[in-house]
């Protein structure tokens, strides 16, 4: 039987209020609620399809998944889109981003339906925080210098994304996902977070070991900071498609689907 938004919401006040510390660096990851809904947003770079190795071991598991198509215009804009995938939900809903649609979590994630959140090599910021000065604070990452213009829209060149976007994946693979990358707009980069989800919901991260695009001791300090159950990949930025078992199963375990 399906929970009923009042009940569900009740609820998942009730559990954070028992349940989290929200003093930042003393969070705890409560027991996640049970969920069937998995909502998943990408980043820079990508669009809706660089889930789907993801999605089909969601809905094997008799879960039902849904990709945003995150237009990369403005962050409100973006963070929208993820808010209408989430209306449509009918209970309980995991919502999960890669690389930078991080930020997209961290400020939909407060949605009502939403029970847990997962970031898979994401950005993590708190509320109001410069992520681009954070971000400096650690060595910058090779593919930064890959990023190029024309105006206003930027992308990655192939030579960045193959080796620095995505390493591990065969290159023939790659060259496709690079062939069908989404242009950004310069101005989603000068978004802020209002809120920061991770603060009153169960988090989860997926940290990539081997990452050429977030840095790798960025991701532990965020996950860290947030408290959130964290598990390791040996992975490119790509995570999601080079290894999308372990994704999964996080996912899964966010889901409250298994102990």
């Amino acid at each position: 039987m399906t929970m009923n938004r009042r009940n569900f919401s009740a609820a998942l006040v009730a559990g954070a209020a028992a349940s989290l510390i929200s003093t930042r660096g003393a969070a705890a990851t409560p027991a996640p609620m049970k969920a069937r809904n998995i909502v998943l947003v990408h980043g820079l770079f990508a669009d809706g399809s660089c889930w789907s190795e993801v999605i089909a071991r969601l809905q094997a598991a008799g879960l039902n998944a849904t990709a945003v198509q995150n237009p990369l215009t403005t962050l409100p804009d973006a963070v929208a889109s993820a808010q209408r995938v989430l209306e449509r939900q009918d209970g309980p809903t995991v919502l999960v981003g890669h690389s930078f649609s991080g930020m997209i979590v961290t400020e939909a994630g407060t949605h009502p339906n939403v029970s847990a959140l997962v970031y898979v090599a994401a950005r993590a910021p708190d509320a109001g925080e410069d992520y681009t000065a954070l971000a400096k604070t650690y060595p910058t990452p090779p593919a930064s210098a890959g990023i190029v213009f024309d105006g206003d829209e930027g992308r990655l060149t192939e030579e960045a994304f193959l080796r620095d976007f995505a390493g591990d994946l065969p290159k023939a693979k790659a060259r496709v996902l690079y062939a069908v990358q989404e242009p950004f707009q310069k101005a989603l980069l000068a978004g802020k977070t209002t809120q920061a989800a991770w603060r009153s919901k169960p988090s989860f991260y997926a940290v990539s070991t081997e990452d050429r695009t977030i840095n790798p001791d960025l991701e532990r300090f965020m996950a860290k900071r947030m408290g959130a159950k964290t598990i390791e990949v040996k992975s490119s930025h790509l995570s999601l498609i080079s290894h999308p078992d372990e994704i999964t199963q996080l996912i899964i375990e966010a889901a409250g689907q298994r102990g």
